[in-house]
Formats: C-alpha cells, sequence, structure tokens
C-alpha cells in the first residue's frame, strides 16, 4: 500500500502502463521496470533505459557484482550510448530472443544500439567443461556481453564508460592497455589481482584508462558501425565489426531455435506468452539445470523497507512451478535438466540420500548463509542490502507436494518414470507421510513461529497423490494403494480443520484468516471446481484480500510474518486468481482481471515481483520467474476457456492442450 506521503496516492488506478515515468522515485534510480534483462544462461545482466549496465555478477549469477549501480549509485555501471542524451527514442527485444536494441535520437542524428550475452555452438571440444553437469546442448554461453552501434542518420557523439566495482564495491578496480595500441584494456581487482575475476574490455573504439573508469568517446556519422565486447573467460572475443555482427546473428539463432519448440496460440497475447518464455529460460543456469527465482537481490519489496532478499537462487517450488509453465507451452525439456539437479542436490558425497530443502544455490549448494552488505545504500535507500537466504533451512512443507506434481506432468504423457528418478519420488513421499502432521512457515517463508498452514496440508495431499500416481506408473500398485489411503487421510484432516463456517479455506487450521496460496485448492485439483468450497474461497479472496482489485498474499497485520511495514500486491496471486475463476466459470471477470495485469508489464513485458496497485510501481526482485511462470498459466486459462465456447474442450493451463480433431 502507498504511504500517505506517496506522491502517486492521487494517481488514478486505471493508469497502470505509466508506472516507468519514475511517478514517486527518486531521480537517481530508474524504476525497477525501466531495467532490460539479458541472459546467455550462465551469466545475467539488466540495462537500464539509459544504457548502463547496472547489475551484473560474473562468472555465475549469484557471484560478487562486477557492476552494481542498482543498490548503490556508485558500485560500478558500463554504459554506451549518445553524449549527453539519456532518454532513448525507443526499446525493445528483437523478436524471438534475448537481443535488446535501442535507439536513440539526438538534435544532429540517430543511433541503433544492439546488447547481448552471447551465445554460440558449443565450445568445449578440446577438454570437458568444468562447470557443466548436465548434457550438452547444441549451443552455449561465450562469456561475452556484447554491444554493437551504429549510425543511420545524421551525425551523433558517442560515449563509452565502463568502471566495475568487484565484490559488491569491496574491492577496487584497476585497468591497464593489453592490446598493441588502444583497442585492449583489462581490468583486475587493484588489491588482489588474482582473485578475480578479470574482466577484458576489446573495441575498434579507442579506449582511454582513468584510474578505475575505461571511456572512449567519438563522432558517428550515418553509416559508421563500432562495438564493445566485454569477456571474463579465455575465449576470444569479436576483433572487428564483421566479426562482433556474426556472433549477433548467432546468438539471434540460438534464441529462435529454442522458442520455435514451443507451442503458441494464434492470439494477441502470444508476445506476452513467448516473452515470459525467454524469461524463464534466461532464469536458467545450464551447467546444472538451476532455476532461479530472480536475476537479481535485494530490490525493495516496500519502497525504502527491510522486506529485501537475494533470489538468485533455486527454490524448489518456484521452479517446479515454472516447469508447470514450460510444459504448457510445450517446452518441456527443461525439466529433464532440473530434476537431475534434484538428484544430485539430494544425494550426498558417499550416495547417500540427503532430506530435500527448500531452496539451494544454483550449483547446488546446500548453505545459504544470509549476510548483509552495510557498504552498499541499496535500491533508493532500502536497506538492508542482503546476500544468501536464510530460508534455506526452514521447514516448508509445500516443497515435496509442488515437486512430485510437476515430475507427474513431465512423465504422465512417457507413462513411465524413470528408473533413477523413482528413489528420489519416493522419498519425498515419505517425508511427505513423515510431516504433514507437523507446523511449517509456509508456501511464503514467514519469519515468525511455525504454524499449520492450510496450503501447506493441501501440498501434502498433491504429493500423496502424485506420488500414488507415479507409483502406479511405475508399476509399484501396492504402494500406490498405500498412498492413496493417506492422501484421503490428510484430505479430511484439511476438511474437518481447514476450512470455516462459511466454507472458505482459512490460512491456518482453526483460524480465519484469508491466504492467497489457497487459491492452489483449486488449480492442484485438491477439488473440483464444482465444489461450493472451491466457489467460496475464491470469490472471498478476489473480494477481500484485494486492493484496486490486485492480490495481496495475506494480510501483514493479521499475520505474523516476523517483518514490520506493509507489501505491494504479489503479481502471482493476481495470475493465480485469473486461473481459478476461469475454473469456477467467472470468465469474463477472469480475462478483465487478465487484461488488467498484461498492462502493468513493464514497456519491455517483464514482471517484478510484487505491483503498487496504486501506481502500477513494480516492487521486489526482477525479473521474477513466479511471476512470468503464473501469467503463462493464466493467460493460457482465458484463452482456452474462451476457445472451448465452441469446441468444449477446456483443459487446465497447466495441461497440454487438447486439440479438437
Amino acid at each position: 500500500m502507498a504511504s500517505t506521503d506517496d506522491p502517486t496516492v492521487d494517481e488514478p488506478d486505471d493508469l497502470p502502463t505509466l508506472s516507468h515515468l519514475k511517478v514517486g522515485q527518486h531521480a537517481t534510480y530508474p524504476p525497477i521496470d525501466d531495467y532490460a534483462f539479458l541472459s546467455d544462461c550462465e551469466t545475467s545482466c539488466l540495462i537500464a533505459s539509459n544504457g548502463s549496465v547496472e547489475w551484473m555478477c560474473v562468472p555465475r549469477p549469484d557471484s560478487p557484482s562486477i557492476f552494481g549501480a542498482m543498490l548503490d549509485r556508485s558500485a560500478g555501471h558500463f554504459r554506451i550510448g549518445p553524449y549527453g542524451v539519456n532518454v532513448p527514442a525507443a526499446r525493445r527485444y528483437l523478436p524471438g530472443g534475448m537481443i535488446l536494441e535501442t535507439t536513440w535520437q539526438t538534435e544532429t542524428g540517430w543511433l541503433i544500439v544492439r546488447d547481448a550475452l552471447v551465445l554460440g555452438p558449443w565450445h568445449n571440444n578440446e577438454q570437458r567443461s568444468k562447470t557443466h553437469r548436465r548434457t550438452p546442448m547444441d549451443w552455449d554461453a561465450e562469456h561475452v556481453l556484447l554491444r554493437t552501434v551504429k549510425c543511420v542518420n545524421g551525425t551523433v557523439e558517442l560515449e563509452m564508460s565502463c568502471e566495475p566495482a568487484f565484490d559488491y564495491h569491496r574491492a577496487p578496480a584497476g585497468w591497464e592497455y593489453t592490446g598493441k595500441v588502444y583497442e585492449e584494456a583489462t581490468a583486475v581487482r587493484t588489491l588482489d589481482p588474482t582473485a578475480g575475476p578479470t574482466l577484458v574490455l576489446t573495441t575498434d573504439l579507442r579506449l582511454g584508462l582513468e584510474g578505475r573508469e575505461a571511456r572512449a568517446r567519438t563522432r558517428m556519422k550515418e553509416g559508421d558501425e563500432v562495438f564493445v565486447a566485454l569477456t571474463w573467460s579465455e575465449l576470444p572475443a569479436p576483433r572487428t565489426f564483421e566479426d562482433a555482427a556474426q556472433k549477433m546473428w548467432q546468438t539471434t539463432e540460438c534464441w529462435r531455435q529454442w522458442i520455435t519448440l514451443g507451442d503458441f496460440p494464434d492470439h494477441p497475447w502470444r508476445n506476452y506468452l513467448q516473452r515470459s518464455a525467454l524469461t524463464l529460460k534466461g532464469l536458467t543456469y545450464a551447467p546444472t539445470g538451476a532455476l532461479m527465482a530472480a536475476a537479481t537481490t535485494s530490490l525493495p519489496e516496500t519502497p525504502g523497507g527491510q522486506r529485501n532478499w537475494d533470489y538468485r537462487y533455486t527454490w524448489v517450488r518456484d521452479s517446479s512451478f515454472a516447469l508447470w509453465g514450460l510444459y504448457t507451452l510445450g517446452l518441456d525439456r527443461e525439466a529433464n535438466d532440473f530434476f537431475a539437479f534434484l538428484r544430485d542436490a539430494t544425494t550426498g558425497d558417499n550416495g547417500e540420500s540427503v532430506p530435500l530443502q527448500v531452496l539451494y544455490g544454483i550449483g547446488g549448494e546446500r548453505e545459504l548463509a544470509e549476510t548483509t552488505l552495510d557498504n552498499l545504500t541499496g535500491y533508493d535507500g532500502a536497506k538492508p542490502v542482503r546476500i544468501g537466504n536464510g530460508a534455506y533451512n526452514q521447514d516448508q512443507h509445500d516443497i515435496w507436494g509442488t515437486m512430485l506434481d510437476a515430475v507427474y506432468l513431465h512423465v504422465k504423457s512417457r507413462q513411465q518414470v524413470p528408473e533413477s528418478l523413482w528413489p528420489l519420488l519416493e522419498r519425498q513421499v515419505e517425508a511427505a507421510i513423515k510431516g504433514w502432521r507437523e507446523p511449517d512457515r509456509g508456501i511464503w517463508e514467514v519469519r515468525g513461529e511455525p504454524q499449520h498452514f492450510t496450503s501447506s496440508k493441501v501440498m501434502c495431499w498433491v504429493a500423496l497423490d502424485r506420488g500414488a500416481k507415479l507409483a502406479e506408473l511405475h508399476g509399484e500398485y501396492e504402494r500406490a494403494s498405500e498412498w492413496y489411503a493417506i492422501a484421503d487421510q490428510i484430505k479430511a484432516d484439511i476438511l474437518t480443520n481447514g476450512v470455516n463456517a462459511n466454507g472458505v479455506f482459512t490460512q491456518t487450521y482453526g483460524g480465519d484468516t484469508l491466504d492467497a496460496s489457497l487459491l492452489l485448492v483449486v488449480l492442484n485439483r485438491f477439488l473440483p471446481p464444482t465444489d461450493h468450497r472451491v466457489r467460496a474461497t475464491v470469490l472471498s479472496i478476489a473480494d477481500r484480500l484485494t486492493e484496486n482489485g490486485l492480490v495481496l498474499r495475506y494480510r501483514t497485520e493479521t499475520t505474523d510474518d516476523g517483518l514490520s511495514g506493509a507489501e505491494g500486491t504479489f503479481t502471482i496471486c493476481s495470475f493465480w486468481l485469473v486461473s481459478a475463476l476461469v475454473e469456477i466459470g467467472e470468465v469474463q471477470r477472469a480475462r478483465h482481471l487478465c487484461e488488467r495485469l498484461l498492462g502493468y508489464a513493464s514497456p519491455l513485458r517483464l514482471y517484478a515481483e510484487e505491483i503498487d496497485s496504486r501506481s502500477g510501481r513494480h516492487l521486489g526482485n526482477f525479473p521474477q520467474a513466479f511471476t512470468h511462470l503464473a501469467l503463462i498459466n493464466a493467460v493460457t486459462h482465458v484463452i482456452r476457456a474462451e476457445q472451448s465456447h465452441t469446441s468444449g474442450t477446456f483443459q487446465p493451463a497447466h495441461l497440454p492442450a487438447v486439440h479438437p480433431s
């Protein structure tokens, strides 16, 4: 909720698309939804509309930052653009991929800048990769941030400034020339050059070195083309503009080959689905198969507040839901890699089984101690800036169900459970049997006292139900019968203790508080859409757990989450509501909400975790996998429901479409 001194409170609620106009923001920090997201599935970066890379970590997305201006204006940046101009004429992604194109107009001419994290043919042909644990693909990251510039009209003064700040601005950087003349320079930590990473800047501009900054300026005339490449591995950088253009083309080709595998409806919302799918793919870490919750840390859920978390890790829940979204679009190959990642993560050094955790590092790390970076001012003054995430050792009982549901969705069309996966699945069902009666921290990872969260119990039911179905597929019929019986026991317990006198599912056993996670009651098929308790719950959340029509996770004043301050509406919950409204037959209401949510997308059709329902401002880490996967399911729900009026073949979004013959 906006505070009383927020200048956005007088904004009309029907102007969500104005969120990128910096309403209520300090001028020095771009709005969160101003950023573009680039990825090569090994590294990612965020670029502000002024052409400045303001967040980048190498060699992994959870490594210490080399550019961190997003969290402190002095913590490093890499800008290229026209001198004295900060607002571009237009920005877009080239269709079908992750190439960012920015068009600039000055008083004397026009420029086009293209940015990409380069992809190319698999390059570990002389020796095996030291990081890849999954099956090699045809293409691979080249560890190059490539920026090309073309003057298309008149003359333009171009400037380039690359000012890294190693280790979250805790280690000073120094440049030295490493080329023949001015075409190459290398940056290392000045106090410990061997600590890494080593950054090499290669360009056909003339570099000047001024302390921690590498600079270049030139006047470009119509037809002129230049490039700048930043590399951090032994793979070669382009040496000419022709080389750079070839690498840009091959990156486009790699992304388009992947997106072409998907099944996208011929519908006006198709581009939202494609951008969300590309974003989810960009949040994967190809060497291990992990999928990050978001690309950033400590972007605030409350402006200037303390609800700031590090999301550069893989949550079993978020990743499993993401597989729902990708599977809906026919992009299910990532599931094999993620399940292999989980198998690695739950296997000890000596081959012994290890309990499933809530989250892991993207390399499979099990300990993610949470600390603060007190040297950084935080985005727009929001502190603390956190790295690590203390939720890694929480008890959250929904993870068994979300993982088993994702596995069932993935393998049922194959009618066979991989033998290598069965022991992992069996352990998760047994963990759910052992733990379902106990309190936990819930799906939202509250830092208050553990409670009997109803949605956690529902997901334990999902674990037993899907586990039983998987057991049938695996030929374990006695085990399936046993697990079905326990699932019925859990369901009876939930219906006795988790529903109030009005037939509404409640946040906790015996309570009366609403929680948006209970929309999963229908989305996970705990009860059919026709059940009166489903309808009562969905409509209660729609009418009573919303602000300006957008859904909150819960009311912070009635939920002990261990934190102070309010938070914005949780965008995944609003998209869940779209899907749930479709399920109970409220298709028109669902479409209206879906249209409104799509209107809140950033100019590049990306989403953070939350939205301020009054200003349309994006809040929280960015881009957020949870939000994009929920968008895919909600949009597909609406499209299929509207198509089914004539075909009669409505299918929930997380099931593959049934096409009438």
